[in-house]
């Protein structure tokens, strides 16, 4: 399978090609292709969320399935979260990749509990990312998978996760990226907005018993 993963250079794009590489095609792409980092099955290409959905479409020819773990980190909220994102969902849909898996942020789609869960200073990512998640479920003609963990930490993975939660929790970066790739095998997440934080229960049997 070739998958492109779009925000290759971030704390989770660098990981996440790593691990999808182990079994499939890998482009990674960003702003800034990481030449530098030379694994098998992995090639670094150019993606700008900035320009034109038909040029990001140019770099999905031939794509089985698409990952957006991109993200400003607040810098370009509006651009890059937000409308750079649905341009990667209509540019899909131009190029005929069918599977969309995004990398989003816990009650995402839950504006009434965002101010329990995070700082005000977030309000505006959490914006971004609840547009993005909502035409990525109502408008898209997509088979997406949504995953939205809470806080990421730099912490060794568990491979232990729990899903369908009730409160934020923290996520280890090494568990949400074996989630992410879990999800690409498990053809039962498609059209799921999978919750998630660090737990007691393998990744797999967690997906599995997604509602």
């Amino acid at each position: 399978m070739k998958v492109l993963v779009i925000g290759a250079n971030g704390r989770v794009g660098s990981l996440l090609i790593n691990r999808l590489a182990a079994q499939h095609q890998v482009l990674a792409g960003s702003r800034n292709p990481n030449s530098e980092n030379v694994v098998d099955n992995v090639e670094h290409v150019f993606i700008d969320l900035l320009s034109d959905v038909d040029t990001i479409a140019e770099s999905m020819n031939g794509v089985d399935a698409i990952y957006f773990v991109s993200g400003s980190r607040g810098k370009n909220l509006l651009q890059i979260d937000l409308h750079g994102a649905i341009k990667t969902m209509q540019a899909a849909e131009k190029a005929g990749v069918k599977r969309y898996i995004m990398l989003s942020s816990v009650f995402a789609l839950q504006p009434e509990r965002w101010k329990e869960s995070f700082p005000s200073s977030l309000t505006d990512y959490n914006i971004a990312k609840h547009y993005a998640d909502l035409y990525l479920t109502t408008q898209a003609q997509l088979d997406y998978t949504i995953l939205q963990p809470g806080a990421l930490k730099e912490e060794a993975g568990t491979g232990k996760i729990e899903t369908n939660v009730t409160s934020p929790g923290t996520n280890s970066i090494a568990n949400v990226v074996d989630t992410l790739v879990a999800i690409l095998e498990n053809h039962s997440t498609i059209g799921k907005v999978i919750l998630m934080h660090d737990g007691n229960t393998l990744i797999d049997k967690a997906l599995n018993q997604l509602g």
